[in-house]
């Protein structure tokens, strides 16, 4: 089992309040770009906490133990009926509309247009929680289970931030990068990070 720390930038968490979407949290996505990066270390079995800033200070969003991991685009279809900007696997269309189907890099107009042997899937909304849209486009994974935690800001105490490590094995294990005044900076969460056990430690203990 590993712990994992992944950012939501602000916008994602005004988004979720003003939706009302207390959790539980039931996936976390990961895409191609830093906005919302790479979760492809992640694993079933490990635990996962989104955290985010707010007035320069690090909260923690939510813990979701991870039990199944897939593709974005597998998961947004089969539990919210569309894409979402998910990436499209090869050999599948979606469409759009009935007069527009998108594939990897392709659209057609018509759906004779569509090369043969090109599986077409049509989106169909379903009911389903704001979280479990991926916030950026491009989302390349998604880590899911059904015992995540409410979704609420949790704050980590300010003499905790210095003593945080994250890096695998110990001896790549680093600190976050903080200001002179002990804030962390949004540069050192643009990555997913592997935490070492006393960090998992410090971020169980809020739940």
């Amino acid at each position: 089992m590993a712990y994992y720390m992944v950012y939501w930038p602000q916008d994602q968490v005004e988004k979720l309040k003003k939706a009302g979407d207390n959790g539980p949290i039931r996936v976390v996505f990961g895409s191609i770009h830093s906005r919302m990066p790479t979760i492809a270390s992640i694993k079933a079995g490990d635990v996962v906490f989104p955290v985010t800033l707010m007035k320069k200070k690090l909260y923690v969003m939510a813990r979701l133990p991870v039990t199944h991991r897939e593709r974005a685009f597998d998961y947004c279809m089969r539990e919210l009926g569309g894409e979402y900007g998910a990436l499209t696997p090869e050999g599948i269309a979606v469409e759009w509309s009935k007069d527009f189907y998108a594939m990897a890099g392709k659209s057609f107009r018509r759906i004779e247009d569509v090369p043969e042997g090109v599986q077409i899937l049509r989106q169909t909304e379903k009911p389903h929680a704001i979280h479990q849209e991926p916030f950026n486009c491009c989302s390349q994974w998604a880590v899911w289970g059904e015992e995540g935690s409410s979704i609420a800001p949790r704050p980590l105490p300010s003499e905790s931030i210095p003593l945080l490590r994250f890096g695998y094995p110990k001896s790549k294990e680093k600190a976050l990068r903080l200001d002179k005044y002990g804030n962390v900076l949004t540069a050192s969460l643009s990555v997913t990070r592997r935490m070492a056990e006393e960090t998992a430690k410090i971020f169980e203990g809020l739940f």
